[in-house]
């Protein structure tokens, strides 16, 4: 067997440990090369279903044709609060802001997924909605939590996987939280020919 044959054929567009430690529980084996997109570039106004759903398509896009003949695999999670969007805070103050909106309510976690093979010809891509209700959270808590440097690179300011995520209820897929919703990609990757190895 040569080298390229023995090489993974599934690429994870995306740096989130989280992500990759999914893939990684499910079976798959793959290589990690992130995407380097402007994720704040999209049209003002954008709903975050759109948003999720684009930047996925555009993460995959880009690696698409650098490796034309792997499956490329992308994600993007967002956050939505009634029509407004939180992505990743840009800094403590910004994840304190995000926790103190979120605290006490209801939001929408939202994971655009695409999957990309160029040489197959072969370009799906979808999004899962799920609904998590947060506790009321004190200042102090939140200052706790903030000064931790567990909100980095989390889409809401949090992780539901953290040790307190501060959340009561789940409505929808766990996993789609984390930030790769599990069925959904498996389905795609498999249509795309890529399927966990066997225990």
């Amino acid at each position: 067997m040569n080298e390229i044959d023995a090489s993974p054929q599934l690429v994870l567009a995306s740096a989130s440990p989280r992500r990759r430690e999914l893939l990684l529980q499910a079976g798959y084996t793959f290589e990690v090369h992130p995407a380097d997109i402007d994720e704040d570039d999209f049209p003002p106004n954008s709903m975050p279903y759109d948003v999720a759903h684009g930047l996925a398509r555009r993460k995959a896009e880009a690696l698409g044709e650098r490796f034309a003949d792997r499956v490329v695999l992308a994600a993007d999670t967002v956050v939505a609060f009634g029509d407004r969007m939180l992505g990743k805070p840009k800094d403590a103050a910004d994840a304190r802001n995000m926790l103190r909106l979120l605290a006490g309510t209801t939001h929408v976690v939202i994971t655009g997924v695409a999957v990309i093979h160029m040489l197959a010809n072969f370009d799906k891509s979808g999004r899962v909605l799920s609904a998590v209700h947060m506790r009321p959270l004190t200042d102090g808590e939140i200052n706790t939590y903030v000064a931790s440097n567990d909100w980095q690179g989390k889409a809401g300011g949090y992780g539901i996987q953290d040790k307190d995520p501060f959340v009561r209820k789940v409505g929808g897929e766990w996993s789609n939280i984390v930030g790769l919703p599990m069925k959904l990609t498996s389905r795609l990757l498999a249509e795309a020919g890529i399927r966990p190895k066997k225990p």
